[in-house]
């Protein structure tokens, strides 16, 4: 497969009253065309940041991020970018919001193309009976559903997804999860996940990256024996309780990394 997205010994620091605060350490790997790539660690131990390189919107201290061979120099509209936070704007309907990006000069539509890719989504995340109405009308699912929407409408080629369903309840959060597949399976996309679900990421990749505590250095990475398309009952397989034992471990001696690091701080 070729590598579409290529991490090439990155590292980040961040500026903080006590100094130089090294975020990522020396990351390397690939993201092959086509491939659902989830990146899984403790809480805030640089995931996000990895996201944010790729996005455009953070440059690292050290290393290179690639593009299909070219270093990324910004944000552009070849990658959406979808956050837990819904990302939609309450001021405008549900038509409106998808439509937002095509209206934009890197994204520009004719009126007729325009009202023929909002409808496929609004058609697509089951969102048609409510075009006209705002996201505080919206129930939290839904304004994720919205929010993907608007991130596909622009016909990006990577998705990059920080804790998408993280504010969701857990059957709401299954659904969006097969939605996504579902959506994935008819449009192919090069796809980033964060998350914090162990599930989530065995669920959704076809590989998952476990990241060790701050700074964020890659600790393993993990092929998932399933193919595409996915459904509720892989969750039943023998491999998948013994692939989620296995990657809850590595976390969990990352999260206990975390806290003795936190346990020097204090005594320092």
């Amino acid at each position: 497969m070729t590598a579409r997205i290529r991490f090439e010994h990155v590292s980040v620091d961040f500026p903080t009253a006590a100094g130089p605060m090294r975020v990522l350490d020396d990351v390397s790997f690939e993201i092959d065309n086509g491939e659902f790539v989830s990146v899984i660690g403790p809480s805030g131990c640089g995931k996000t940041t990895m996201m944010n390189i790729v996005g455009g919107f953070v440059q690292p201290t050290q290393g290179r991020v690639l593009l299909d061979g070219k270093p990324v120099a910004g944000p552009g509209p070849d990658r959406g970018v979808i956050f837990q936070e819904y990302g939609v704007f309450p001021w405008l309907t549900v038509r409106q919001n998808i439509a937002f990006g095509l209206k934009l000069k890197a994204n520009a539509a004719h009126a007729g193309e325009r009202d023929g890719i909002v409808a496929r989504y609004m058609e697509l995340m089951g969102l048609s009976d409510f075009a006209d109405h705002y996201p505080k009308h919206l129930s939290g699912g839904m304004r994720q559903r919205l929010a993907i929407a608007r991130a596909y409408a622009v016909r990006p080629e990577f998705l990059l997804m920080d804790e998408p369903f993280g504010a969701l309840d857990a059957q709401t959060r299954t659904a969006m999860q097969d939605l996504l597949l579902e959506v994935l399976q008819r449009e192919g996309k090069t796809v980033m996940l964060i998350t914090h679900s162990v599930e989530e990421a065995i669920y959704l990749s076809s590989r998952i990256v476990v990241v060790t505590a701050r700074p964020a250095r890659i600790r393993t990475i993990i092929d998932v024996p399933f193919g595409y398309p996915r459904a509720e009952g892989v969750h039943e397989d023998p491999r998948f309780g013994e692939l989620r034992a296995q990657i809850r471990e590595l976390v969990m001696q990352e999260y206990a990394a975390q806290a003795r690091q936190a346990t020097v701080r204090v005594a320092e």
